[in-house]
């Protein structure tokens, strides 16, 4: 094992609270029939436009990107400092994974500059070699890209990294791409769900990552 590829939210950050919150206020702004906020949370994971897309299957393109565009909106509105926590454990456990000699990635559906944004003041880039974020390739999660691309850059062999997330999105994309899996069942779905879409190990705390992967 050489590289650790781990998804973001969900997995080293609590964003649920912020980001159902922001997709409830967007689509009561909108106009747009009330989800729970477990339908909300279920879709967690994809791009945005995918994500109102996912919560209303009749909508338009023009009312998803719509959708998207205010959600984003209010989420930096909501994003005030200490709103969203790293999970118990999550800086000290990549500090040892990457002082073991592990390469740490991080793959997410979220946009570049929020992601960087939350890299930067969680003080995490010391120990990250490379971050993919929803504008840096084609295809989302689950398709393997994202982590073909973080494979490709630091010369990796799928059998040599192991895929870290919260959802079943993760979980697929890293199957797909040839890689181990590790579902983290403290995020936004369930252990069940991560059985079924084929997680190999699963865990409900970061701190015992190192533990399931060998490291």
């Amino acid at each position: 094992m050489r590289l650790v590829i781990l998804d973001f939210d969900g997995t080293l950050a609590d964003t649920q609270p912020i980001i159902v919150a922001s997709i409830q206020r967007t689509l009561a702004e909108l106009g747009l029939p009330a989800r729970s906020d477990a339908e909300c949370a279920s879709i967690i994971g994809l791009p945005l436009v995918e994500c109102f897309s996912n919560l209303f299957p009749d909508i338009d393109t023009a009312t998803a990107e719509r959708c998207a565009d205010r959600y984003r909106e209010i989420f930096d509105e909501l994003n005030e400092p200490g709103a969203v926590p790293l999970f118990p454990h999550v800086l000290e456990t990549i500090r040892a994974l990457h002082a073991s000699g592990l390469q740490l990635a991080i793959c997410s559906s979220r946009g570049r500059p929020t992601l960087e944004g939350f890299v930067s003041n969680f003080h995490l880039e010391p120990y990250i070699s490379m971050v993919v974020s929803a504008n840096d390739v084609t295809h989302h999660k689950p398709h393997p890209e994202p982590v073909q691309i973080i494979l490709e850059q630091l010369q990796v062999r799928p059998e040599e990294a192991v895929v870290v997330g919260d959802a079943s999105f993760d979980i697929l994309m890293g199957r797909a791409a040839g890689c181990r899996t590790v579902g983290v069942t403290y995020g936004n779905q369930t252990a069940e769900e991560l059985r079924a879409c084929g997680a190999e190990c699963l865990i409900d705390r970061f701190d015992t990552l190192p533990q399931a992967i060998g490291s």
